[in-house]
């Protein structure tokens, strides 16, 4: 069997490679045959990246986006860069501002200075320098900062993601099978388009090789326009469970939310995170997450990268199937 070669030639540094998001743009730019060095705090933790390439292809590095220095280093030689890095919620050094903003300047600057040609910057559906909610601001805010720092940076702004490992569907199972009510924060009305990891990953690709999308910014979306209340009842039918859903006034899901951090803080972690929610999240759902209008006029979705969106009823099965009862066995239902 002939041995699997990749080009030597084509180096793209990953900044947040690790994270949920940002393993799928490395398999899919390893399978597309990058050569791909992902940019992680503790590269220790992400040696489980490396059987995504062929021996070597992968290789993650150490950089810290509070350090110049580190993140000069992680993009020495390379002639494209990702920035999928992102956190939920802020903890110590780890804020909003620290990662959405002043590491994307950060990335930016240090990508144009080293002359790098192509630069993705994985951001967010509803992104908005001016919102009062601090997550979706530090975002819009990002976005602008990378745009100033690197005029020719492409912008993908995805809706809620799914895929294995995910914390959307992964954790409406979860509370399914641990609790008799599953609430529905903000009353469930919220109207969502989930977009596949992978989907996110193809995007990525494609816009790092076409030049024509250099400059623009795209909204990334899924062929299902779905209410929250409807994402759940879709999880229960896949892992063939039945449970109330209850629906939440903002204001009380707010406080429950502010009662599960502190909770967590005070278990020094160990209160189920499936069950902890921050005031942020739960600001995050006053606004639909859906590919805008303008997007779809303008061409700039998915479709308009080249990728046709999977469905989630094409993939959730996959690996909500746990959650059931019988796991991957026929259901006990029709035994």
């Amino acid at each position: 069997m002939a041995e699997y070669t990749y080009p030597t030639d084509r180096l793209v540094t990953v900044f947040g490679g690790s994270g949920f998001v940002g393993r799928h743009v490395v398999r899919v730019l390893a399978q597309q045959g990058w050569r791909v060095r992902v940019a992680v705090r503790r590269p220790d933790l992400a040696w489980f990246l490396r059987p995504l390439g062929a021996v070597g292809q992968v290789e993650p590095v150490q950089a810290n986006l509070r350090y110049p220095d580190s993140i000069k280093t992680a993009l020495a030689g390379a002639s494209a860069v990702v920035n999928a890095t992102g956190i939920k919620s802020q903890s110590g050094k780890q804020s909003y501002d620290a990662v959405h903003v002043a590491g994307a300047v950060a990335i930016g600057r240090a990508a144009a200075a080293a002359g790098i040609g192509a630069l993705v910057h994985v951001s967010g559906i509803g992104a908005d320098p001016a919102s009062h909610n601090a997550y979706i601001a530090s975002k819009g805010q990002g976005e602008a900062a990378v745009r100033e720092a690197f005029p020719n940076a492409v912008i993908l702004r995805p809706s809620t993601v799914f895929g294995p490992d995910d914390q959307f569907f992964n954790r409406f199972a979860v509370l399914a099978c641990s609790l008799p009510a599953i609430p529905l924060f903000g009353g469930g009305m919220t109207k969502l388009q989930p977009v596949f990891a992978g989907d996110v990953g193809l995007a990525t690709a494609h816009a790092l090789d076409t030049p024509a999308t250099f400059g623009k910014t795209y909204e990334l979306g899924g062929p299902d326009v779905m209410t929250l209340k409807e994402a759940v009842e879709r999880t229960l039918r896949t892992i063939e469970r039945e449970r109330t859903l209850v629906a939440v006034p903002f204001a009380i899901s707010r406080l429950l939310a502010s009662v599960t951090q502190v909770a967590s803080a005070v278990s020094l972690g160990k209160f189920p995170q499936a069950l902890t929610a921050s005031p942020d999240e739960i600001e995050l759902l006053r606004s639909d997450n859906v590919v805008s209008p303008a997007a779809i006029a303008e061409k700039r979705t998915l479709p308009d990268l080249g990728v046709t969106p999977q469905g989630v009823e094409a993939i959730l099965e996959s690996y909500l199937y746990r959650f059931r009862k019988t796991g991957q066995y026929a259901s006990s239902r029709t035994a």
